[in-house]
């Protein structure tokens, strides 16, 4: 598999985007140095079938969790379009009323005790993958006046070792909060931006049960899917 570095500029979002508050406090403030990547590096530890728990797909509680069911699927691959097999893909979201299930979330918004907030599966030999979830609510976060964040799932995406984590956020096709998001808009380039939305899916769409949304993930090359940085959150 191919590494997910470097970042891309006018693809990747800066480190330090002034609209979003929080990067002026942890953006270096030095270049960075560029090390040589040992070939260690990149060889281990392995993070695939070992990190996977029971039913890691359901963040529903086989569909007991409150909120719009949907089934997020996609597929990843590299530059050259080919699958990436047997990855570990992660995510976490908030719930239906836009809340988090940990204890540093403080905003004022029911927990639902179904649903689990976090899911992982391993890709397959044509690199697709597929979470059960619930639509996650909007939530506010302090940046600015009148501060909402959009609905987004975050995804955690490992290659052969942690050298190679792509960290990223999943959006929704026609959320009226994209264009008022400084997480989002921080990635400078238009066509990148929409890289990161997910298209409504109703092909996959299962009758009286779930809604279904496509996002496919692009490591590297001039369509990769654009990295988080650090500060986001």
């Amino acid at each position: 598999m191919a590494s997910y570095l470097p970042v891309l500029p006018g693809i990747d979002p800066p480190n330090h985007s002034p609209d979003y508050r929080s990067t002026a406090l942890r953006a270096p403030h030095l270049p960075p140095v560029r090390l040589p990547a040992d070939a260690l590096e990149y060889a281990g530890p392995e993070v695939g079938a070992a990190r996977l728990r029971p039913g890691g797909s359901d963040l529903t509680a086989n569909g007991l969790a409150q909120g719009q069911r949907i089934l997020i699927h996609g597929r990843v691959s590299d530059e050259r379009g080919c699958p990436v097999t047997h990855s570990l893909v992660e995510i976490w979201q908030a719930n239906a009323a836009g809340r988090y299930r940990h204890d540093g979330d403080r905003y004022d918004a029911p927990l639902d005790p179904h649903f689990t907030g976090a899911g992982q599966v391993l890709t397959n030999a044509n690199g697709e993958y597929e979470f059960l979830s619930i639509e996650p609510g909007a939530y506010p976060w302090g940046n600015h006046a009148n501060a909402w964040r959009p609905k987004h799932v975050h995804f955690s995406l490992f290659g052969p070792a942690w050298a190679s984590r792509l960290v990223t956020q999943m959006y929704f096709e026609g959320d009226p909060l994209l264009p008022l998001d400084p997480i989002f808009m921080s990635v400078p380039d238009a066509a990148a931006r929409q890289r990161l939305v997910a298209t409504f899916d109703l092909s996959r769409t299962q009758p009286a049960f779930a809604l279904a949304w496509r996002f496919d993930i692009v490591l590297r090359g001039p369509q990769d899917t654009p990295f988080e940085t650090a500060a986001h959150g």
